[in-house]
């Protein structure tokens, strides 16, 4: 099993670093529902279809490389509150190893 550490501050402002499977095809938002990290029934409410943004996180890390925003992702975003120039949905990226030392804080439930 090959894990990466991601730090995921919650909505409380707390820090959690964690490590993240990079071979069960988990996506961050999996991660942070397995976590328990978001108050259960707030977070993923879509099953990661890109069509609710209730993972919506802003991403912290500059030099971390991440997959390019796909336009059912950038169209949800569009339409979200609270939205950030590093706003991403966490459903829409998968844990690789390229993720170590992530760092991405989650966005307000509203």
């Amino acid at each position: 099993m090959s894990d990466v550490n991601i730090t995921i501050i919650d909505r409380e402002g707390v820090s959690h670093t964690i490590p993240a499977p990079t071979d069960m095809a988990m996506s961050i938002m999996e991660v942070v529902r397995a976590y328990e990290l978001a108050e259960e029934g707030t977070i993923g409410i879509c099953g990661g279809m890109a069509m609710c943004a209730s993972c919506q996180c802003y991403i912290l890390s500059e030099d971390v490389p991440l997959p390019e925003m796909l336009p059912d992702e950038d169209a949800m975003l569009a339409e979200a509150f609270n939205v950030k120039p590093n706003s991403r949905l966490g459903c829409q990226i998968p844990v690789t190893p390229e993720l170590e030392g992530l760092v991405i804080e989650l966005a307000p439930e509203y």
